[in-house]
């Protein structure tokens, strides 16, 4: 794939990617959380990568373990992506989708997110990837989802810098879009060609009551927050504007993100079914709460175009699968082809589809626990892992489903339409 797709069926991209979040810092309590090193990937790579040859897949989504290639600043260990890249590429013929940055930090890097290098240091590493791997990679995600991020890391304080409450998430969301502007930057100036996948978790919040409608107003807006701040929205007559300024964003930090802004080649949304939308309702003693809702996934087409309408910009649906029966995952993946089409139809410009993950990952709660490996794992891909003395990988029978669909592109998702949708 050279170029960003048109609107025939034909060039519609067929995608998957492979669990690939590095959070390596530990601490009492805190597991190190390595998917490549818990899956077995850095040892099976070829066999896993063969999979999404084996489906007919143009693109993968695949990242680099920052923490694991930069040991010290500005001295780079590519030997084990010297081998990866050239093999998916030339011998696999499938387009990698590069998460330049899956949450984790290199261990030098003090404070990780909250330090003030991190800008800096992470454009410099962007740099010296682009610039040993342009002739191989088009196609990057600068961070995979920046509101996940600073929620783990600024909020909750789960990772690493341990940050929490509103200031701390707001201090790693202003880094976070530092280093996204500045990766994008370094990299087009090495490779004015590449294209980016600006990915993102894409959800809803609904509200129970008419009075907890303005919390609601308040946190969609944070969810469009990190694009807002990447495009320059972020002015004094944002919605979040006064609550930013109160949590400790500078004046400064806001008007050179706004002078910085950049132009966002592709919307990368991921939507989770089980996880991606909620309500807000109260408890027995009157308390606003969260919990999740519509498990059915009937607000993906509504999120997509909701992403859509506010920035103009085509969609590629970069991670979606669900949990549960093969009946529940397999319904989700009709769901997903339905309202696809219906918003192509309409000329919203979805532009690829990736069933994410490819197979079975570790679920991030292993990082608390104290169970083995195996305990954790999650099954939402289209492969599962085998048993020690069998294949590596046992296809679900979701795999027929979604090469059926692959196969049959004009059926599945249809012709964009030429037309501008009607704004809702």
């Amino acid at each position: 794939m050279d170029k960003i797709p048109g609107p025939s069926s034909d060039e519609f991209i067929w995608a998957t990617g492979i669990e690939d979040t590095f959070v390596p810092q530990t601490r009492a309590g805190h597991r190190a959380l390595d998917e490549y090193a818990l899956m077995g990937h850095y040892d099976h790579w070829r066999e896993d990568l063969k999979l999404a040859s084996d489906l007919h897949l143009q693109a993968i989504r695949w990242g680099v373990p920052w923490y694991r290639v930069e040991l010290l600043p500005g001295e780079f260990d590519w030997s084990w992506t010297d081998q990866v890249i050239p093999y998916m590429v030339h011998e696999l013929g499938i387009t990698p989708i590069i998460d330049l940055m899956h949450y984790g930090c290199p261990f030098w890097l003090r404070r990780e997110f909250a330090s003030d290098e991190y800008p800096t240091a992470v454009a410099s590493y962007a740099a010296a990837f682009a610039t040993r791997y342009k002739h191989l990679v088009r196609w990057y995600t600068p961070l995979n989802e920046p509101i996940v991020n600073a929620s783990l890391c600024g909020r909750r304080g789960l990772w690493p810098p341990y940050l929490r409450g509103d200031r701390g998430y707001v201090r790693v969301a202003v880094q976070l879009a530092k280093g996204i502007i500045a990766t994008v930057n370094a990299i087009k100036n090495v490779q004015p060609e590449a294209i980016m996948v600006h990915v993102d978790a894409g959800g809803l919040i609904r509200a129970t009551l008419p009075e907890l409608l303005p919390i609601v107003i308040e946190d969609q807006h944070q969810l469009f927050l990190m694009y807002d701040l990447l495009t320059g929205r972020v002015t004094s007559e944002h919605p979040l504007f006064s609550w930013l300024i109160r949590n400790g964003a500078s004046l400064i930090d806001l008007a050179v993100l706004k002078q910085s802004a950049i132009t966002l080649d592709l919307l990368g949304l991921n939507f989770y079914p089980q996880w991606s939308t909620v309500k807000l309702h109260p408890n027995a003693q009157g308390q606003v709460v969260r919990s999740t809702t519509e498990r059915k996934g009937v607000g993906f087409a509504e999120m997509i175009s909701a992403y859509y309408q506010r920035y103009q910009t085509p969609v590629l649906v970069t991670e979606t699968s669900a949990h549960g029966s093969s009946e529940m995952r397999a319904m989700w993946l009709d769901s997903c082809m339905v309202a696809m089409k219906a918003l192509r139809q309409k000329g919203v410009p979805i532009l690829g589809y990736t069933w994410f993950p490819l197979f079975t990952m570790i679920d991030w709660r292993y990082r608390f626990g104290r169970k083995p490996v195996a305990n954790y794992r999650l099954e939402l891909g289209l492969y599962k892992l085998g048993e020690p003395e069998g294949p590596r990988w046992l296809p679900t029978p979701l795999v027929p489903r979604f090469m059926a669909y692959r196969s049959n592109p004009e059926a599945s998702i249809g012709t964009l339409a030429t037309a501008p949708p009607t704004p809702e």
